[in-house]
Formats: C-alpha cells, sequence, structure tokens
C-alpha cells in the first residue's frame, strides 16, 4: 500500500507541474488533457486543460488536475523536508515567489529552517531542514 497525494488546481496544474519539475527537481511522468476524454461538463476552453498529471518529487508522487471551481488547498500541506539549509532557503525563494507566506523562513524549537506558504497556483507547503 502507498499514500499519494492529489491536487486539484483551477487551470494551472500544467503550469505548477513544469514549475515543480524545474525547480524542485521533479520528474512528470504523464499528462492528460480533458480533450482525450471528452466530457460534456467541461468548458470548450478547458479541453486542453489537465485532467490528470502525475510527478515525481523526490520518492513522493504528486498528481493533480484542472478543475474550474477547484478550491486552494486551506488545511493540508505538502511537507518537503531538505538536507541543505541552502536548499531550503532556495526552495523558499521559488515557492514563496508569486505566492502567500504564512510563516517566513527561519529557526524554530524543532527545526533549523521552517516555513510555511501557498505558492502561486494554491498548494500550501511547509519546508524543513532539520539539523543530524
Amino acid at each position: 500500500m502507498r499514500l499519494d497525494i492529489y491536487v486539484n488546481y483551477r487551470g494551472t496544474c500544467e503550469q505548477a507541474f513544469r514549475y515543480y519539475e524545474q525547480h524542485l527537481g521533479g520528474r512528470i511522468t504523464g499528462m492528460v488533457r480533458h480533450s482525450e476524454q471528452p466530457n460534456p461538463n467541461i468548458p470548450p476552453d478547458w479541453l486542453e486543460k489537465v485532467l490528470h498529471a502525475r510527478i515525481e518529487i523526490g520518492t513522493t508522487v504528486l498528481m493533480g488536475a484542472d478543475i474550474p471551481q477547484a478550491e486552494p488547498m486551506r488545511s493540508a500541506y505538502l511537507s518537503l523536508s531538505v538536507d541543505r539549509e541552502e536548499e531550503a532557503e532556495r526552495i523558499y525563494a521559488v515557492l514563496a515567489d508569486g505566492g502567500e507566506i504564512f510563516m517566513k523562513m527561519e529557526k524554530t524549537g524543532f527545526a533549523n529552517r521552517f516555513a510555511m506558504l501557498r505558492d502561486r497556483f494554491g498548494t500550501s507547503w511547509m519546508l524543513l531542514h532539520q539539523t543530524p
């Protein structure tokens, strides 16, 4: 058994996955568009939006789709743990660009670097770097 993550986007799934592929070292392993599985409930201007996509980031699989009425993540976060403080700072800058910061990157009682934010695509993230 394995637990994966599925995130709905309001038309930005492909942009988000390509951004994560470029900046987080992910690898997109699949992308199907709405036009490939016609659905009369999907508006014509959404036919090239993503019906289902899959990206591997580290050992985690993130899947997603474009859904016209999707809501941003509210109470769930993708938690990304990194090995180096510099990498935590780099990823924080990448995900914060155009996003909303809930807790800026800082040292906490449980981590050398920790931050909480929502990126420009509506995905909420926790970033964590702990010293060994």
